[in-house]
């Protein structure tokens, strides 16, 4: 089998997936240390960040991004495929799935990430009111055109308020978790009709800009 799996027991079960065929094309192109990431919590992720404090999915404020709007990315496409091809209940398993199966540079799913606030300083307080572990998990890795891109499947992505905050932590955790430079990462969030990308930088952590 291509796809190796394992369910995660993070407060719910996720369903991380990898496959294995493609990983050869992080250490092709410079992210060894990824490589060795995935394979390491697909083994063994430790439980204890997930289990309390904030998550990423859950994130309520802005940090000010504006990403710009593509209609046409190779992504939505492949989210209506996904859509029609109904193997799983939920869209976004079909999403995933699909995905990681029929496209070349999806490598892994609902990927384990997580922060510890000593990692990000006193700012970390300051965002999330909590001195928890930030945790997460990706719902698409993917490796375009060498850069590191972090996708998340939103249902309705044109009325999004915060994806881009929850998709920048998204790519700040895997950074510090890998090694690997903000600069190398791309982040975006997408339905079957439209996409949202932008780069992320760490200006973006200066302020928190808007709070519920």
């Amino acid at each position: 089998m291509m796809i190796q799996h394992v369910s995660l027991d993070h407060g719910w079960f996720y369903h991380y997936r990898l496959h294995k065929a493609k990983l050869g094309l992080l250490r092709d192109n410079g992210f060894s240390s990824l490589h060795t990431y995935l394979g390491k919590v697909f083994e063994n992720c430790p439980q204890e960040p997930f289990l309390s404090g904030p998550r990423s999915s859950r994130i309520k404020f802005s940090l000010g991004i504006e990403p710009r709007r593509i209609d046409n990315h190779e992504v939505t496409m492949l989210a209506r495929e996904g859509l029609a091809w109904n193997k799983y209940n939920g869209a976004h398993s079909n999403v995933q799935v699909f995905m990681l199966n029929y496209d070349n540079t999806t490598l892994g799913v609902e990927v384990p990430i997580w922060l510890k606030a000593y990692e990000l300083g006193k700012k970390f307080e300051e965002l999330f009111d909590s001195k928890k572990p930030l945790s997460g998990h990706i719902d698409l890795l993917r490796l375009e055109n060498n850069k590191l891109w972090i996708w998340d499947y939103k249902p309705r992505a044109e009325q999004e308020k915060y994806a881009c905050t929850q998709v920048f932590f998204y790519s700040l955790m895997l950074s510090k978790r890998t090694g690997i430079p903000l600069e190398r990462f791309m982040c975006g969030y997408f339905d079957e009709n439209t996409c949202f990308v932008f780069k992320p930088h760490k200006k973006y952590l200066k302020e928190r800009q808007t709070t519920l």
